[in-house]
């Protein structure tokens, strides 16, 4: 293991970033992403993300047939200019020692952060959908009002599934029938 400064993981003056050269970033604490040769850096999730996160993925994980694969927070690379790092995927379980995820995902999921919103819907949805995603759910982990946000993939098209709030019940069938609350995925950050 190098050793690598973000100057020495850069590509030359003018040219696109690749995955090659993502794969070279350094770990100092922000979360790389690649969308067409473009970089995307935010900070990493903070605890609230990462419980919302944490509990969606466990009841993903009990409801999961046992020939797919729950992963948070893997590299999906959809292309050498384009790979992002959602915060949860459902592969199958064939996929489960590689490296990265280069084939879709049968779930991207993406909890959404103040500095990603605009990103996850509109940016990263778009690029999922060329990929062939067959679901992209989008979480909003608000305190007052949490969402669930559900795409599907028909005819190549992304269309709105469902959109659930609060102490609505979010019942996906695709990829395997899953039922969720959102108020549920925030309670243990607002005990009452």
């Amino acid at each position: 293991m190098s050793v690598v400064s973000i100057a020495e993981a850069w590509p030359g003056p003018g040219k696109p970033f690749t995955v090659a050269e993502l794969d070279r970033m350094p770990d100092d604490g922000h979360r790389y992403e690649l969308l067409d040769g473009g970089l995307f850096v935010s900070p990493r999730p903070g605890n609230p993300h990462q419980v919302v996160a944490f509990t969606l993925a466990t009841a993903l994980d009990r409801a999961c047939p046992p020939e797919w694969q729950v992963v948070p927070e893997p590299a999906v690379q959809i292309s050498q200019k384009t790979e992002f790092a959602p915060d949860l995927v459902v592969i199958r379980q064939e996929q489960a020692n590689a490296a990265k995820c280069t084939e879709p995902p049968l779930l991207v999921v993406e909890v959404r952060s103040p500095s990603t919103a605009l990103i996850d819907l509109n940016a990263k949805k778009a690029a999922y959908e060329r990929f062939g995603v067959e679901s992209y759910w989008v979480v909003v982990p608000d305190r007052d009002e949490p969402e669930v946000i559900a795409f599907e993939l028909r005819d190549g098209r992304y269309y709105e599934a469902t959109h659930v709030f609060g102490d609505q019940v979010f019942a996906a069938h695709r990829p395997f029938r899953f039922e969720v609350i959102p108020s549920r995925l925030v309670a243990r950050l607002h005990p009452r």
